[in-house]
């Protein structure tokens, strides 16, 4: 969000109710107050903003006056240890590990309480000064504090939202870069929902083995020599297991990265002690370079976002290392002791909010394993991804939904709330806003693929209001770049023309995220850009932009255009149609590829 963008909606939010919010923090709030201020306005709510006086952050925690319905703290490293304040200077003395850990403790029962209230607690993982006397006591000291926030379920926000020069400056520790996204952070931990279109959901948990999965190290213990067991010292690495069993249920995808060898990694998921089996894991990847380039890599083969990332490790290192390199990714550090497990489980549940569990959620796993095992070969031939693409036998079955449609609409609205890349232009809608659009004559389609590897559940879903006007057309991450789109395009283009006024255009109500650029490449296949007003396609069908209103452009494209696309851009993928739900389209079932014109039933659209 743009400091323009944020004044805009601050200035617009007089007519929200009001709701209050106090930021417990060791510094200034200017300019994050801006940002707070515009995020809860975009969720509407006109935000009552409250902060400390500076300096005064101890005596409140001492205070024991913390309100959960209102109050949300970002810890600095000096909140923990006084001595660590860089407006303060270094002390004379090196600080000894007992001087240390008793002021760490007196932190620790500080912030407990508020943790077992539900406070939300944030860390900002400023840069530490030198204050011990050895790099050896530095290192311990920073482990020490990562324990303890980790201990306490405190959310950890990147190094690189830290402004040094800010806080010498004007006592402001966030960085003015940092502000929106910090802000819509502290915004969804107030509202204690997911923030549609501000944070991405997350889908995709990564998670270390040694120290984490498991007690012990099974390079050197062997894999029958860890504890993962419900007794003794396996106790917390079973808790932990069955946290993301539950988890993986839900639709949650589970990853492994371990500096361990590959064979190693998964021995011990073959033993009977282990709650998780090597299937429960959608990929597991194990090696010695760094964690973040195997975060990196398996999140762009999986199709993800690094927002929509959590990465779970007991090594403080490893931490600052993914955090460093990948600021996007949410890390979370394992707690050192038993005490600290509850706020740890309950901090990470929280990362991945549940809504309605689908059957996609409970097979989502299996189903992103096929798109590693679909995925196409690297090859400098031109010719063989189209011969890959064909070799997939797809099948795409498209059919339309009705509001009285028994469960019909329900992972449809979750894939319109869910999806961050292909989506024309990143509106989030309520059911009850879909079963609205319904009844006013629109229209809601979705469709399942499969291909030779098994099927991929439902994967693309399309409101269309009445005139033509497509309002949110969205898809699966995991089915990209097979072309699905463009023969989905073609097929739709097919099935609306009979409804509109001769010659006339539909209207893709479309916008940038900054998240979508996979529509924006779409756009293009279609023959029409969002960037160019009046362009003309070399067959002369004109396709233009309309007026901009709020960030949105209405795309207008004929159907013969969207038909040329499924033609063209998707002969390999295959259509067929479920009996259509509204009482006036034809119930036959129809099979054809690319799109053949007038194979599909004509509908017309609702008026």
């Amino acid at each position: 969000m743009k400091f323009l963008e944020a004044r805009q909606l601050v200035d617009r939010a007089a007519q929200h109710p009001a709701r209050p919010l106090r930021v417990a923090l060791s510094g200034t709030l200017a300019p994050l107050d801006l940002y707070l201020r515009a995020h809860l306005a975009r969720h509407g709510w006109n935000a009552a903003l409250d902060t400390l006086p500076f300096g005064t952050l101890q005596q409140w925690l001492r205070a024991g006056e913390a309100d959960p319905a209102r109050d949300l703290l970002v810890l600095l490293p000096w909140d923990l240890l006084p001595a660590l304040d860089w407006r303060t200077g270094l002390p004379a003395d090196p600080l000894d590990e007992g001087a240390i850990a008793a002021a760490l403790d007196d932190a620790r029962q500080l912030l407990a309480p508020l943790a077992a209230q539900g406070v939300p607690l944030f860390y900002l993982a400023a840069p530490v000064p030198p204050v011990a006397d050895t790099p050896r006591a530095q290192q311990w000291l920073e482990a020490q504090l990562y324990a303890l926030v980790g201990g306490v379920g405190a959310a950890l926000l990147p190094p690189e939202a830290f402004s040094l020069t800010s806080y010498l400056a004007h006592g402001a520790p966030v960085a003015a870069a940092a502000c929106s996204a910090v802000a819509a952070e502290l915004v969804h931990a107030s509202l204690g929902r997911a923030a549609p279109g501000d944070v991405a959901p997350h889908k995709l948990l990564v998670t270390d083995l040694d120290g984490v999965m498991w007690r012990g190290v099974v390079g050197e213990d062997g894999p029958a020599g860890v504890r993962c067991a419900a007794d003794g010292a396996g106790y917390p690495h079973f808790v932990y297991q069955t946290l993301l069993r539950r988890l993986r249920s839900q639709g949650v995808l589970l990853a492994v990265a371990s500096r361990n060898d590959e064979d190693l990694a998964r021995a011990p998921f073959r033993l009977a002690g282990s709650v998780l089996r090597e299937e429960d894991f959608v990929a597991v990847r194990a090696g010695y370079g760094t964690k973040s380039a195997r975060i990196r890599d398996l999140a762009e083969q999986l199709a993800l976002g690094l927002d929509a990332v959590v990465f779970v490790d007991d090594n403080p290192v490893e931490l600052a290392e993914v955090a460093g390199a990948l600021p996007a990714v949410r890390t979370v550090p394992f707690p050192d002791t038993v005490d600290g497990l509850p706020a740890f489980l309950q901090a990470l549940r929280d990362l991945f909010p549940v809504t309605a569990r689908t059957h996609e959620d409970r097979h989502r796993t299996a189903l992103y394993r096929q798109r590693l095992a679909s995925a196409a070969p690297a090859s400098g031939d031109p010719d063989a991804l189209p011969r890959f693409l064909h070799a997939l036998a797809m099948r795409l079955v498209v059919s339309e939904r009705d509001p009285g449609q028994a469960g019909g609409r329900e992972r449809a609205v979750q894939l319109i709330n869910k999806t961050n890349q292909f989506t024309l232009n990143g509106r989030r809608r309520t059911a009850e806003e879909v079963d609205r659009v319904l009844a006013q004559g629109g229209r809601l389609f979705v469709a399942t693929l499969e291909d030779r590897h098994g099927s991929h559940g439902e994967v693309l879903a399309c409101v269309v209001e009445p005139g033509g006007r497509v309002t949110s057309l969205v898809m699966s991450c995991r089915v990209l770049q097979r072309g699905v789109e463009c023969a989905f395009a073609g097929w739709l283009g097919a099935q609306l023309a009979p409804g509109l006024p001769a010659g006339a255009p539909l209207r893709l109500v479309y916008r940038a995220t900054g998240r979508n650029a996979p529509v924006g490449a779409f756009l293009q296949q279609l023959g029409v850009s969002a960037e160019h007003r009046d362009a003309e396609t070399p067959d002369g069908v004109e396709a233009e932009v309309e007026a901009e209103v709020e960030a949105e452009v209405e795309v207008a494209i004929t159907p013969a255009q969207l038909e040329a696309a499924g033609r063209t851009q998707a002969p390999w993928v295959r259509i067929e149609e479920e009996p259509m739900a509204r009482a006036h389209t034809s119930a036959h079932t129809s099979a054809h590829t690319g799109v053949v014109p007038g194979t599909p039933p004509r509908v017309a659209v609702g008026a």
